[in-house]
Protein backbone atom coordinates (compact mmCIF):
# COMPACT_ATOMS: atom_id res chain seq x y z
CA UNK A 1 0.00 0.00 0.00
CA UNK A 2 1.22 3.17 -1.03
CA UNK A 3 2.03 6.21 1.36
CA UNK A 4 -0.83 8.54 -0.35
CA UNK A 5 -2.91 5.25 0.30
CA UNK A 6 -2.73 5.29 3.70
CA UNK A 7 -2.73 9.39 4.04
CA UNK A 8 -6.42 8.73 5.17
CA UNK A 9 -4.53 7.34 8.74
CA UNK A 10 -1.82 8.55 9.33
CA UNK A 11 -0.17 11.94 7.56
CA UNK A 12 3.13 13.95 8.16
CA UNK A 13 3.70 11.29 11.10
CA UNK A 14 0.37 11.87 12.55
CA UNK A 15 -2.98 9.67 12.51
CA UNK A 16 -6.79 10.64 12.21
CA UNK A 17 -6.94 11.44 15.73
CA UNK A 18 -3.84 13.84 16.27
CA UNK A 19 -4.95 15.34 13.41
CA UNK A 20 -8.55 15.86 14.78
CA UNK A 21 -7.13 16.75 18.34
CA UNK A 22 -4.52 19.42 17.03
CA UNK A 23 -7.54 21.34 15.03
CA UNK A 24 -9.51 21.11 18.46
CA UNK A 25 -6.75 22.54 20.53
CA UNK A 26 -6.75 25.51 17.44
CA UNK A 27 -10.58 26.36 17.74
CA UNK A 28 -10.06 26.28 21.76
CA UNK A 29 -7.64 28.34 21.06
CA UNK A 30 -9.78 30.66 18.87
CA UNK A 31 -12.64 30.61 21.20
CA UNK A 32 -10.00 31.95 23.67
CA UNK A 33 -8.85 34.57 21.56
CA UNK A 34 -12.14 35.98 20.46
CA UNK A 35 -14.48 35.25 23.58
CA UNK A 36 -12.01 36.80 25.86
CA UNK A 37 -11.44 39.84 23.93
CA UNK A 38 -14.81 40.55 21.37
CA UNK A 39 -16.71 38.82 24.16
CA UNK A 40 -19.12 35.51 23.70
CA UNK A 41 -21.87 36.89 22.06
CA UNK A 42 -19.66 38.48 19.09
CA UNK A 43 -18.13 36.31 17.96
CA UNK A 44 -19.49 33.63 15.79
CA UNK A 45 -18.63 30.69 14.37
CA UNK A 46 -17.20 31.60 11.41
CA UNK A 47 -15.16 34.02 13.09
CA UNK A 48 -14.05 31.61 15.18
CA UNK A 49 -13.07 29.40 12.24
CA UNK A 50 -11.10 32.31 10.20
CA UNK A 51 -9.11 33.13 13.48
CA UNK A 52 -8.06 29.13 13.74
CA UNK A 53 -7.66 29.13 9.93
CA UNK A 54 -10.36 26.11 9.47
CA UNK A 55 -13.04 25.32 7.78
CA UNK A 56 -16.70 24.89 9.71
CA UNK A 57 -16.16 21.47 9.05
CA UNK A 58 -13.91 21.14 11.13
CA UNK A 59 -15.27 23.25 14.04
CA UNK A 60 -18.65 20.83 14.03
CA UNK A 61 -16.27 17.68 14.39
CA UNK A 62 -15.48 18.80 17.92
CA UNK A 63 -18.19 20.68 18.80
CA UNK A 64 -22.15 20.50 18.24
CA UNK A 65 -22.08 24.53 18.68
CA UNK A 66 -21.06 27.76 19.71
CA UNK A 67 -22.27 27.27 23.21
CA UNK A 68 -20.15 23.78 23.30
CA UNK A 69 -17.18 25.48 22.04
CA UNK A 70 -16.94 28.44 24.98
CA UNK A 71 -17.57 24.94 27.39
CA UNK A 72 -14.87 23.56 25.90
CA UNK A 73 -12.63 26.65 26.82
CA UNK A 74 -14.08 27.18 30.22
CA UNK A 75 -13.13 23.37 31.36
CA UNK A 76 -9.79 23.77 29.51
CA UNK A 77 -8.61 26.81 32.01
CA UNK A 78 -9.99 26.05 34.86
CA UNK A 79 -8.84 22.50 34.40
CA UNK A 80 -5.40 23.67 34.17
CA UNK A 81 -6.03 26.21 36.80
CA UNK A 82 -6.87 23.91 39.72
CA UNK A 83 -3.75 21.44 38.88
CA UNK A 84 -1.59 24.64 39.49
CA UNK A 85 -3.41 26.18 41.78
CA UNK A 86 -3.34 22.55 43.95
CA UNK A 87 0.34 21.80 42.87
CA UNK A 88 1.33 24.86 44.45
CA UNK A 89 -0.39 24.38 47.71
CA UNK A 90 0.78 20.89 47.94
CA UNK A 91 4.53 21.98 47.31
CA UNK A 92 3.74 24.65 50.27
CA UNK A 93 2.61 21.97 53.06
CA UNK A 94 2.72 20.83 55.73
CA UNK A 95 2.17 25.55 56.40
CA UNK A 96 -0.96 26.17 56.21
CA UNK A 97 -0.48 30.03 55.69
CA UNK A 98 1.95 29.19 52.76
CA UNK A 99 -0.49 26.84 51.32
CA UNK A 100 -2.93 29.26 51.25
CA UNK A 101 -0.86 32.05 49.51
CA UNK A 102 1.22 30.03 47.19
CA UNK A 103 -3.06 28.45 46.02
CA UNK A 104 -4.00 32.16 45.90
CA UNK A 105 -0.96 33.75 44.51
CA UNK A 106 -0.99 30.62 41.53
CA UNK A 107 -5.02 31.50 40.84
CA UNK A 108 -5.05 35.02 40.72
CA UNK A 109 -1.94 35.45 39.15
CA UNK A 110 -2.91 33.45 36.36
CA UNK A 111 -6.04 35.44 36.21
CA UNK A 112 -4.82 38.74 36.20
CA UNK A 113 -1.74 38.04 33.93
CA UNK A 114 -3.97 37.43 31.31
CA UNK A 115 -7.00 39.56 30.04
CA UNK A 116 -8.32 37.15 27.92
CA UNK A 117 -8.45 33.87 30.55
CA UNK A 118 -10.32 36.43 32.66
CA UNK A 119 -12.88 38.05 30.96
CA UNK A 120 -13.89 34.49 30.25
CA UNK A 121 -13.33 32.73 33.60
CA UNK A 122 -15.54 35.26 35.62
CA UNK A 123 -17.29 37.37 32.77
CA UNK A 124 -18.16 35.41 29.79
CA UNK A 125 -19.50 32.34 31.10
CA UNK A 126 -22.30 33.90 33.52
CA UNK A 127 -25.51 33.67 32.28
CA UNK A 128 -24.71 32.44 28.98
CA UNK A 129 -26.50 29.45 29.32
CA UNK A 130 -28.33 26.59 31.69
CA UNK A 131 -25.73 24.17 31.31
CA UNK A 132 -22.41 26.77 31.73
CA UNK A 133 -24.33 28.27 34.90
CA UNK A 134 -24.72 24.51 36.26
CA UNK A 135 -20.86 24.51 35.45
CA UNK A 136 -20.01 27.42 36.91
CA UNK A 137 -21.82 26.56 40.36
CA UNK A 138 -19.54 23.19 40.12
CA UNK A 139 -16.43 25.00 39.70
CA UNK A 140 -17.27 27.53 42.81
CA UNK A 141 -17.83 24.16 44.57
CA UNK A 142 -15.00 22.65 43.62
CA UNK A 143 -12.53 25.35 44.21
CA UNK A 144 -14.49 25.66 47.76
CA UNK A 145 -13.08 21.91 48.01
CA UNK A 146 -10.19 22.34 47.74
CA UNK A 147 -9.89 25.45 50.63
CA UNK A 148 -11.38 22.69 52.90
CA UNK A 149 -9.02 20.52 52.03
CA UNK A 150 -6.35 22.77 52.92
CA UNK A 151 -7.68 25.18 55.74
CA UNK A 152 -9.45 22.11 58.00
CA UNK A 153 -8.71 18.34 56.18
CA UNK A 154 -11.06 15.72 57.80
CA UNK A 155 -10.07 12.14 58.34
CA UNK A 156 -13.59 10.94 56.42
CA UNK A 157 -13.07 12.35 52.76
CA UNK A 158 -16.76 11.57 53.05
CA UNK A 159 -17.74 13.83 56.15
CA UNK A 160 -18.65 17.30 55.92
CA UNK A 161 -19.10 20.45 58.19
CA UNK A 162 -21.69 22.65 57.50
CA UNK A 163 -19.78 25.89 59.05
CA UNK A 164 -16.98 25.51 57.11
CA UNK A 165 -18.22 24.73 53.77
CA UNK A 166 -20.55 27.84 54.16
CA UNK A 167 -17.10 29.25 55.27
CA UNK A 168 -15.61 28.00 52.69
CA UNK A 169 -17.67 28.84 49.46
CA UNK A 170 -17.97 32.46 51.07
CA UNK A 171 -13.98 32.62 50.59
CA UNK A 172 -14.03 31.55 47.31
CA UNK A 173 -17.09 33.70 46.14
CA UNK A 174 -15.31 36.77 47.47
CA UNK A 175 -12.50 35.76 45.85
CA UNK A 176 -14.33 35.42 42.29
CA UNK A 177 -16.46 38.64 42.76
CA UNK A 178 -13.31 40.81 43.70
CA UNK A 179 -11.60 40.04 40.76
CA UNK A 180 -14.63 40.15 38.39
CA UNK A 181 -14.71 43.94 40.27
CA UNK A 182 -11.20 44.35 39.58
CA UNK A 183 -11.12 42.87 35.48
CA UNK A 184 -14.14 45.47 34.97
CA UNK A 185 -11.70 48.19 36.28
CA UNK A 186 -13.72 48.88 39.50
CA UNK A 187 -10.71 48.26 41.66
CA UNK A 188 -7.90 49.95 40.97
CA UNK A 189 -5.04 47.39 43.53
CA UNK A 190 -2.04 45.93 42.59
CA UNK A 191 -1.97 42.35 42.05
CA UNK A 192 0.32 41.98 45.23
CA UNK A 193 -2.59 43.46 46.99
CA UNK A 194 -5.49 41.57 45.38
CA UNK A 195 -2.55 38.66 47.25
CA UNK A 196 -2.16 40.09 50.16
CA UNK A 197 -5.97 40.93 51.08
CA UNK A 198 -7.20 37.30 49.75
CA UNK A 199 -4.61 35.63 51.83
CA UNK A 200 -5.31 38.05 55.19
CA UNK A 201 -9.09 36.65 54.75
CA UNK A 202 -8.63 33.20 54.44
CA UNK A 203 -5.85 32.82 57.41
CA UNK A 204 -8.36 34.51 59.74
CA UNK A 205 -10.79 32.25 58.44
CA UNK A 206 -8.48 29.65 58.86
CA UNK A 207 -7.81 30.37 62.68
CA UNK A 208 -11.58 30.68 62.75
CA UNK A 209 -12.96 27.30 61.44
CA UNK A 210 -9.90 25.63 63.57
CA UNK A 211 -11.58 26.68 66.89
CA UNK A 212 -14.62 25.76 65.89
CA UNK A 213 -14.22 22.37 64.40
Amino acid sequence: MTGTQTAGRRYGGRDAAQRQQERRTRLIQAGLDLFGTAGYASASVKQVCSHAGLTERYFYESFRDREDLLAGVYNELITAIQAETAQAAAAAAPDVDAQLHAGLEVFIRTLTGDARKARLVLIEVVGASPRLEVRRREVLHEFAAMVAAVVAPLPDPKASSTRLTMTTMSLVGGVNELLVDWTLGHQNATVDELIDLCHTLFIAAHRAISDQI
